[in-house]
């Protein structure tokens, strides 16, 4: 039995120093982990001019003759050598920035490093162009949203938006900070209006002799519950609260464009570009990539992204938030589908 008892103590003590190297080494990969993915977070900048020369080259090689090419590759290298002797680097730079919205507006975290980097850079002669794509979300989200791009323009740095598919409510938010708006003929423009919905599960519960209790402190801390029995008071203070933020809404739409006649845009409707247009919602109709393409013979530019590694747990939450973004635009175009082919 002593013999038993030493060796119990023996395999005990040796278990608990595994088991504390083993923490040990556990806690350096995780640190090491954590700032491997802290390096890995970069802003990384892509010259458009030598990808857009790279493209034509490619179809000039194949659509021109032996003699033409030449004479092509010949002129070029004239131009190259012109420009670098010239004052190339005094010419205007266009920074272009990609801003794909959900419903929490989760890209604004890398739209906040882009334009703090090209703030460092940039000159009052340069301009951001930022390819703006939302349905709009969350209040709170989509106004910081604005408030970077307000950013620019506090620089005295022209800020350009281009919508080519879908800027509404919240995205609209973020395209009315721009100095000028276009946008694509048939993308969707609009909806200054406010909406908040809610399930409410209380005569279930009571059908069930399910009893809910719900404390607060503070007259208006809760005015709607999903469980409780909602009164006409609390609803009435709910959307008080809506129209309070449809108010702000309107004023700060009004302030970035005092063109726009704010009491026909904010019903809640939208309009496609077209429409837009004629109601002052934005400056132009065209495509980003005819935007660029003229750009590109008169300016530098530069494509800035800002990168960051995603962990397992980011990864997955970005697939099930691109689910149910699939899922809503699905429903968006489904359920205006008659209306539209009609």
């Amino acid at each position: 039995m002593e013999f038993l008892s030493e060796y119990g103590m023996f395999v005990a003590k040796t278990l608990t120093i595994v088991l504390g190297i083993l923490l040990v080494v556990v806690g350096i990969i995780v640190a090491a982990s954590r700032s491997k993915e802290h390096s890995e977070e970069h802003i990384e900048v892509t010259p458009l001019n030598d990808e857009y020369d790279e493209t034509s080259s490619s179809i000039k090689s194949v659509i021109l003759s032996k003699d033409e090419q030449k004479k092509v590759e010949k002129e070029q290298k004239a131009k190259k050598k012109a420009e670098k002797k010239s004052a190339d680097h005094d010419k205007p730079k266009i920074f272009v920035l990609n801003f794909e919205g959900d419903i929490k507006a989760s890209a604004v975290e890398n739209l906040r490093e882009e334009i703090t980097a090209i703030l460092m850079v940039a000159r009052k002669q340069d301009e951001v162009f930022v390819k703006l794509q939302s349905p709009g979300g969350m209040v709170n989200s989509y106004g910081l949203a604005a408030s970077q791009l307000k950013r620019i323009r506090d620089h005295d740095i022209k800020l350009t938006v281009a919508v080519d598919q879908v800027a509404a409510s919240g995205g609209y938010m973020m395209a009315c900070v721009a100095n000028h708006i276009i946008a694509a003929p048939f993308s969707i423009i609009g909806s200054i209006g406010v909406v908040a919905q809610m399930p409410n599960f209380n005569r279930l519960l009571k059908k069930h002799d399910i009893d809910y209790e719900l404390v607060t402190a503070g007259e208006y801390k809760r005015t709607l519950t999903m469980f409780g029995e909602n009164t006409d008071e609390g609803r009435s203070k709910f959307k008080e609260d809506i129209e309070d933020i449809h108010v702000l809404f309107k004023d700060f739409v009004s302030h970035q464009r005092p063109v726009v006649d704010i009491k026909k845009v904010s019903t809640g409707e939208y309009w496609f570009g077209t429409r837009a247009l004629e109601l002052d919602l934005v400056d132009e109709l065209k495509t980003s990539d005819d935007y660029l393409l003229e750009k590109v013979k008169e300016a530098k530019l530069y494509k800035v992204e800002h990168k960051k590694k995603k962990n397992f747990s980011e990864k997955f939450s970005s697939f099930l938030q691109a689910v149910m973004d699939k899922s809503l635009n699905t429903w968006w175009s489904k359920s205006r589908e008659s209306q539209l082919l009609k």
